[in-house]
């Protein structure tokens, strides 16, 4: 089925575009769905879970993470990741500078 794009106005070319952007999305979920078919089989048939094989979910949260930062004015710690703690801010207000906070 060859479409001479040659005669379709603006209109026509963009229905096109968007019908083959679907079915291209289509492909992908079946074929998607076919080898997770294929996987949850061969799981099944061999009598493991896909947690024993592969481990813990990746992508995930990975665990706790060491401090980077500590507190001058107390025992707290923070890791850089996340929402600034309110004793960094103050920090940093109070004319500290990041790498003065580091833990060595």
């Amino acid at each position: 089925m060859a479409i001479d794009v040659s005669t379709l106005n603006k209109k026509q070319l963009r229905d096109l575009i968007r019908k083959a952007n679907g079915r291209m999305k289509n492909i992908d979920k079946e074929k998607i769905s076919k080898v997770k078919a294929k996987v949850d089989a061969l799981l099944k048939a061999e009598g493991v879970t896909f947690a024993q094989v592969y481990g813990r979910k990746r992508g995930g949260k990975t665990g706790k993470v060491p401090p980077k930062y500590r507190n001058p004015a107390g025992a707290e710690t923070w890791s850089g990741r996340g929402k600034r703690p309110r004793w960094f801010l103050a920090a940093l207000k109070s004319g500290k500078k990041e790498k003065d906070l580091l833990i060595k």
